[in-house]
């Protein structure tokens, strides 16, 4: 016989609110951002017990208070904290009163302290409890706080993380107000402990990374610490790195227009930004502060001063040798002849403390003269003649750009190879398995000619290509240089336009860098005045302005 239709067992609603919980527990374990996690815990909790108002406090140990951290109320359309942008203005509710008697009197306060929850049918009737701020909130907002139900969020450590109250749990049939069963008691407290548990994942997700970052942050420092010349190069070339790479996410056209960032992507590109020139730490400080050509643990252009002073004195003695028994013609003669090789002395000291200086180019008549320079004779200090410059003195001072020669530019071109291997050794987590790549490719180029592994730009990612162009605009741009002034906008542009047409460079992110004006976002932020001039991009070399 088949059962009347009335008696066929419904769906059990409880039931249905344990699905949802574990749902829920299953997207608060997923979220990211702070903010949006505690919005969804409180979110959920009005949800499954079906509540017009909650408020969500978080424990700030070091107050020893419950700071309001996101509030709604659905029937006066309040939603404060969060991501609403609203701030809270409410004053942190204190567990301690000044002499440190525990705070009972109010609902929150004592549920946290005693680490139980507290479910009131009729705050207007209840006895035992501060319901004043309550009241007087009810009096200003023509509102009725009836029940309340107010759980702690405690971790597996038993370490309390906040506490959750929601007020008014409504009938799901007639929406009229009700007291919290013991069933929507029960589910709110398996919602707060799962709560609990995932903010203190999160918190200490966000701990960990804050801990590396601020390890990287050391690591910089030290970088930078060795060199007044290159300090804060680690610091800029992120914030550039990110600004370009946030550009080509924005572009909706042209080669570059599939490319996207995630979040997660953003931050594993930071990262690698940051760790960059991570293997400077290796590179000895005499290369890295080299600030003139003949510098080492001092500058050596003294030594040949001392030399040139020698050669003068030889010369004064020659001259008086000479006088000794010249006729007066002569004396004349002898005396042009000395003055002459003085000025020509004094002229060439001149012009090796000039070379040793540094250019961003030195000439090869310039180079021919220094070598002529060299052949000069003196006698060193154990008397035997010797050329004025020694053979690493002359390729010192012959060094064609710059104040390094090769084999100290091998030196600090070596940073890279240590820069991967040592990136290389870290166990990345999955989200960040790409930094060894992004921060080792920075000095690679686009035509297979750069370094360390000669990449080509087919083996290299868009991001790997970012940052290479933002280390170049940097060292171009850079006032803290030994041996030049940091340029101009358009000193720099043209350069870099100029790699572009070389193969150096990517040349569709060096378009998105013109054309989104990314320059000029990071001259604001890290120039002089006087090198942010007017930029006309039409004479920049091998820039397409069109997408």
């Amino acid at each position: 016989m088949t059962k009347p239709e009335a008696s066929i067992p419904q769906q059990n609603p409880l039931l249905g609110r344990l699905e949802e919980l574990n749902a829920i527990g299953i997207a608060l374990s997923t979220e990211r951002d702070t903010n949006r996690l505690l919005e969804a815990i409180l979110i959920a909790a009005k949800r499954i017990t079906n509540a017009d108002a909650g408020t969500l406090y978080l424990y700030d140990a070091e107050q020893q208070a419950l700071k309001f951290e996101i509030i709604r109320t659905d029937t006066l359309n309040i939603a404060m904290g969060g991501t609403t942008g609203v701030p809270i203005t409410f004053y942190p509710i204190q567990l301690y009163d000044t002499e440190g008697n525990a705070n009972h009197n109010m609902v929150v306060a004592h549920a946290a302290l005693s680490g139980t929850s507290v479910n009131i049918p009729d705050a207007y009737k209840a006895e035992g409890f501060d319901f004043s701020g309550t009241k007087s909130f009810d009096r200003k907002t023509h509102y009725r706080s009836t029940s309340l139900l107010a759980v702690p969020m405690r971790n597996h450590e038993n370490e309390l993380i906040g506490v959750l109250q929601l007020i008014n749990a409504q009938d799901r049939i007639t929406n009229e107000i009700a007291p919290f069963s013991l069933q929507e008691q029960s589910l709110l407290e398996s919602l707060a402990s799962q709560a609990a548990i995932a903010l203190t994942n999160h918190l200490l997700i966000q701990h960990m990374e804050l801990l590396f970052e601020s390890f990287i942050s050391l690591i910089n420092t030290a970088i930078d610490d060795k060199s007044a010349y290159t300090g804060g190069h680690c610091e800029r070339v992120p914030v550039l790195t990110m600004m370009l790479a946030d550009a080509v996410n924005r572009t909706k056209a042209g080669p570059l227009k599939d490319f996207v960032m995630t979040e997660k992507d953003r931050y594993e590109l930071k990262i690698a930004g940051l760790l960059h020139d991570c293997g400077k730490i290796t590179t000895p400080v005499h290369v890295v502060d080299k600030s003139t050509k003949l510098e080492t643990i001092f500058d050596r252009i003294h030594l040949v001063d001392t030399r040139f002073e020698v050669l003068k004195r030889d010369a004064e003695i020659k001259m008086l040798r000479k006088l000794s028994s010249a006729s007066p013609v002569d004396a004349q003669l002898i005396h042009a002849e000395f003055e002459a090789t003085i000025k020509q002395l004094d002229d060439d000291r001149e012009f090796l403390r000039h070379c040793n200086v540094g250019s961003e180019k030195m000439d090869a008549a310039h180079q021919e003269r220094v070598h002529r320079i060299a052949a000069y004779h003196w006698r060193n200090a154990a008397g035997e003649e010797a050329n004025f410059l020694n053979t690493e003195e002359q390729e010192n001072l012959t060094i064609r750009a710059g104040t390094l020669n090769d084999a100290e530019r091998q030196i600090i071109n070596h940073h890279i190879d240590v820069t991967i291997k040592m990136l290389e050794s870290l166990p990345w987590p999955r989200h960040l398995k790409r930094v060894p790549e992004y921060a080792g490719g920075h000095h690679e180029r686009m035509d297979g000619k750069g370094y360390p592994r000669g990449l080509t730009r087919e083996q290299m990612s868009v991001q790997a290509r970012v940052m290479g162009i933002a280390d170049i605009f940097e060292a171009l741009t850079a006032k803290d240089r030994p041996y030049k002034r940091g340029k101009t906008l358009t000193e720099s542009l043209s350069i870099l336009g100029k790699f572009k047409e070389n193969g150096h460079i990517d040349p569709d992110l060096f378009d998105v860098f013109v054309r989104e004006k990314v320059y000029l976002e990071y001259a604001k932020q890290f120039l002089d005045t006087d090198q942010i001039d007017v930029v006309d991009e039409s004479k920049i070399p091998g820039y397409c302005q069109s997408q």
